[in-house]
């Protein structure tokens, strides 16, 4: 085991600024596209916005196959990888006993969980696609991770060496030909001669 010297915590930081999309412009903006919504105020829209995004990232924990974004901004869902042997450090446990000291993960045979965004189908193409990311709040992630040791073989198998968007696009072409068969199936009539 090799030591471990903790952070200081009292040290300099370096702070990214943050950019809030529910700022004052967007509710300006919003009231100016929807008359007819201008009667609520500025919590109530919030509170509209966070709920459907917690139901969002709750299906996507829920759902094997994730999620499809509304305007085909993308998927979201949550794969499992293989465990990374180099960085996966405990750091209370590290900074508490001074040694560096790694998580093993062995209720889900050492395999992980990693939220995914992808927007590489070819229906997700929108100007400057490329430029999209996604970042989980707090939330998701500490719901992803107490969900994950309970359930992780239901989680699609994510290879390191693969792009993501070549296995999510063959999986999602499996889900549509079964779709199209139950469909075909349901459909037809053996009593109807046209």
């Amino acid at each position: 085991m090799k030591g471990y010297k903790a952070p200081d915590l009292n040290a300099s930081r370096l702070r990214k600024p943050v950019k809030r999309i529910l700022s004052k412009e967007f509710f300006k903006d919003f009231r100016e596209k929807h008359p007819e919504l201008s009667s609520l105020d500025d919590s109530t829209i919030k509170k509209i916005v966070y709920t459907f995004n917690e139901n969002i990232w709750k299906q996507v924990i829920e759902n094997r196959d994730g999620v499809e974004l509304p305007e085909n901004l993308g998927y979201v869902f949550i794969g499992t990888c293989d465990f990374n042997k180099d960085t996966n450090i405990n750091y209370g446990l590290s900074v508490k006993h001074s040694q560096e000291i790694k998580n093993r993960n062995l209720e889900s045979d050492s395999k992980l969980a990693k939220i995914f965004y992808t927007n590489y189908q070819t229906k997700y193409k929108f100007a400057n696609r490329e430029l999209w990311g996604f970042q989980a709040i707090r939330q998701f992630k500490r719901s992803v991770a107490a969900e994950y040791p309970k359930a992780w073989q239901k989680y699609i198998a994510v290879d390191s060496y693969k792009k993501v968007s070549e296995m999510f696009g063959k999986e999602m072409r499996k889900l549509s030909a079964k779709k199209m068969q139950k469909n075909i199936l349901e459909l037809y009539d053996e009593f109807e001669f046209n």
